[in-house]
């Protein structure tokens, strides 16, 4: 394509001719050298040019580009990582990506498919071979030349021998082409990460579809790492090939050599007739899509357009008679599996959302600061804790194979937070020093954090060993806010997110906690210093409740067993319930399916959603119920919005995967304002002085005005994270003037609010 207004006419002395292409870290041009020979120019965008760290990355690809320079790549001509605006050129490979071939013209044939394998791996042999790690083998970088398959790009390669460095706040690559090692751990992934990403390249060549092909770039995550590949319409001889490179272990893959030779040894055309069914994966599936722009994740400039995810159709209006299609088990909460690092609630809202003395439902440690029980907002003049520096502190849990999240509960000057295999711990909020740790040895649920704190004790989920000889699999735990001394513990049900669509399966209540039995029939309230019982509720005949908190207001939300069973909460029904007794008040009909977001005007919020066969696609309305009236009011969004929900000061409020943060105005749903910000995948909202925070796991955090949605500032990434994530629950918590993050790993950080880390 042409140069545009505002391309530069020459790069390092070099004219250039054309504009290759652009993504999200920089854009390619076309030059020529004196000799008149072509040459590929990247230019690095100036807004990584300023980051210290992207520089040091992009230091290391011209060193990895310089070191490979085989007959399978594309040689270094010259470099200026230094410059104020880095670039390299490489010599210009004539031809198609794969992702265009493929788009264009479908699936390769036999005899084309083993060549293209054949010349990959000896391209990943030559990497290899000088200690290179390409780590983002994908269709759009690799060109079909007239002379065989070149691979480029090593814009997040590393050699062996250098410090590991992934760019801080992201898991960077493609996710349909990464391997299970690549995004739980990504610092420190080895040459069997491209052999299977060459893998699902194989695949995708022969039938248009990567072997973990999902609605979601998040459940194509999660399938990577736990799910067996779709191999039906690869060709039968090069199906054993394929299956060994996606060997989940990355010491039982071939190396680069091995596949080499496994691959000469096939037959010329691969046996192109002796697929086992086509289906979905047949032939020519994939010709109208880029699976490439389609899932990545480190491109900023992918994000849905206002208002929704691309690709997303408009809902139907929502009202009491509307109900949107029916997904069996899209509300069904799954336990952790050992091996996941990067899981997200794609089709379930898992764990909760805002928990703010001023509206939000509280649970699962209030990731706003404590689920009505004290620690919410912090006023224009609140103080830092006394002696108060930045911090930043990792707490390791029971299982090191399952990193998590933290969710916090500030109470004074003291820390209270759990999550994952953290039963909860105890930190200061003045330094990050720990004063004790309870672990949980189990496979947590996944989106369950804290239940919450009061002045005397600290209320958290433990979760039983697999195989344990006795003892129930699940418990609420309290624990002494002081000493972290067990105080009593007792088993419970988790049935809240097939009834909310939210992982609260306990609630803290003024000073006390409220818990569903383990047989899941009645709701138990507790004091929760003493464990002593306060009162037990059945539930009606018929259904199965779960707790929720609004404010200061207690309810249960039920559902009958019918529905619950299937996973498909469509028609629930809300009760008051007495906090001295317990009593039930009349029932009050909503139909769904619909999530609680907070009170507001003495009204309790619900947002509902929208599916697009079995995965959520957003919410697309609003139904909001008046306790002392009885009545339900419904309201339509202008359409369906994607992301994570949250409310808070009377407002709730979506985090669009990409970034977008929409306000609504909960009596009419009506927006208030939307804003475009760098924070992919974030929680929130948590109110503090002033201000709104938003948070993703790689620690990254904006502030933005609740009145115009204006942003006040932005920090840095502080660890690596999959981005995009929907449903979390708030990561922020105030402290006084000071905010504690939550990212990803189970990190923790903290920081003065008028003096935030460098914006990014």
């Amino acid at each position: 394509m042409s140069l545009r207004g505002g391309d530069p006419a020459e790069i390092g002395g070099y004219p250039l001719e054309a504009r290759l292409g652009s993504g999200g870290m920089g854009t390619v041009f076309l030059a020529r050298m004196t000799s008149g020979r072509p040459v590929a120019i990247k230019l690095i965008h100036q807004q990584f040019a300023e980051d210290d760290e992207f520089r040091i990355r992009f230091r290391q690809e011209v060193a990895a580009a310089r070191r490979v320079s085989g007959a399978f790549t594309a040689a270094v001509v010259d470099a200026a990582p230094e410059a104020e605006q880095p670039w390299m050129a490489t010599t210009y490979i004539e031809g198609d990506t794969l992702a265009q071939r493929i788009t264009a013209r479908g699936p390769l044939d036999g005899a084309e498919l083993r060549r293209l394998g054949i010349g990959l791996a000896e391209a990943l042999r030559d990497i290899h071979r000088v200690g290179v790690v390409h780590r983002d083998l994908k269709p759009s970088n690799v060109v079909l030349s007239p002379e065989g398959p070149r691979v480029i790009d090593f814009g997040i390669s590393r050699a062996a021998d250098q410090q590991t460095l992934t760019m801080t706040g992201r898991v960077i690559g493609t996710p349909p082409f990464m391997s299970p090692e690549q995004l739980q751990a990504p610092r420190g992934v080895g040459p069997a990460s491209d052999v299977f990403s060459l893998g699902t390249l194989l695949v995708y060549s022969a039938t248009g579809r990567g072997p973990f092909d999902a609605d979601s770039p998040y459940m194509t995550a999660y399938q990577v790492v736990h799910e067996e590949p779709s191999l039906g319409s690869v060709p039968a001889a090069l199906r054993s090939v394929v299956e060994a490179c996606l060997d989940k272990e990355p010491g039982r893959r071939p190396s680069a050599d091995e596949l080499l030779v496994l691959l000469r040894d096939l037959p010329a055309d691969l046996g192109a007739d002796e697929t086992s069914g086509a289906g979905a994966n047949g032939p020519g599936a994939g010709r109208t899509r880029d699976m490439v722009t389609q899932h990545h994740i480190a491109m900023p400039d992918t994000a849905a357009p206002a208002g929704g995810t691309a690709g997303v159709p408009a809902s139907p209006p929502a009202g009491p008679d509307t109900t949107s299609g029916g997904a069996p088990g899209a509300r069904l909460r799954r336990r952790w599996r050992p091996a996941l690092a990067v899981v997200v609630a794609v089709a379930a809202i898992g764990g909760g959302v805002a928990a703010l003395k001023t509206g939000g439902f509280g649970g699962n440690g209030g990731g706003g600061g404590g689920g009505g029980n004290g620690s919410g907002v912090a006023a224009p003049s609140a103080p830092l804790p006394a002696g108060f520096a930045p911090w930043q502190e990792t707490v390791k849990g029971g299982r090191p194979d399952i990193p998590d999240e933290l969710r916090c509960v500030a109470r004074r000057d003291a820390l209270f937070c759990g999550g994952g295999s953290v039963v909860a711990t105890r930190i200061s909020a003045r330094d990050g020093s720990r004063a004790w740790t309870v672990k949980s040895p189990g496979v947590p649920v996944e989106g369950m954090h804290m239940v919450g704190a009061t002045d005397d004790t600290v209320l958290g989920y433990r979760f039983a060993a697999e195989h344990a000889p006795q003892g129930p699999p699940q418990e609420v735990v309290a624990l002494d806010a002081r000493s972290g001394e067990k105080l009593w513990s007792v088993p419970f049900s988790a049935q809240s997110q097939a009834v909310t669509g939210r992982s609260q399966d306990a609630v803290v209540v003024g000073s006390d906690v409220v818990t569903v039995d383990a047989s899941d029939s009645r709701l138990e309230d507790r004091d929760a210093h003493s464990g002593e019982v306060a009162w037990t509720t059945p539930f009606p005949a018929g259904q199965q409740c779960a707790p929720v908190l609004a404010g200061s207001r207690f309810f249960a939300m039920c559902a009958t067993n019918e529905e619950v069973n299937s996973v498909n909460v469509r028609h629930a029904t809300v009760y008051t319930v007495d906090r001295s007794s317990g009593k039930l008040g009349r029932p009050i009909a909503v139909n769904g399916p619909l999530v609680p977001m907070g009170a507001a005007g003495g009204q309790l919020v619900f947002l509902r959603e929208h599916y697009e066969g079995t995965a959520l696609a957003g919410y697309d309305g609003m139904a909001r119920v008046d306790p002392t009236s009885r009545k339900v009011m419904y309201s339509r969004l202008a359409r369906t919005y994607a992301g994570t929900p949250g409310m808070a000061d009377g407002t709730v409020y979506v985090s669009g995967h990409a970034g977008l943060v929409t306000a609504f105005d909960p009596a009419t749903g009506r927006k208030k304002w939307s804003r475009q910000t760098g924070v992919e995948g974030a929680s929130g909202p948590t109110a503090g002085a002033g201000a709104l925070y938003f948070s993703s796991a790689t620690g990254r955090v904006v502030a933005l005005s609740p009145r115009s949605g204006k942003q006040l500032w932005a920090t840095i990434p502080k660890t690596d994270g999959l981005t995009g994530e929907q449903g979390a629950s708030p990561r922020v918590t105030v402290a006084g003037r000071a905010v504690v993050v939550a990212a990803a790993d189970n990190t923790l950080f903290a920081f003065d609010t008028q003096k935030p880390p460098k914006a990014g």
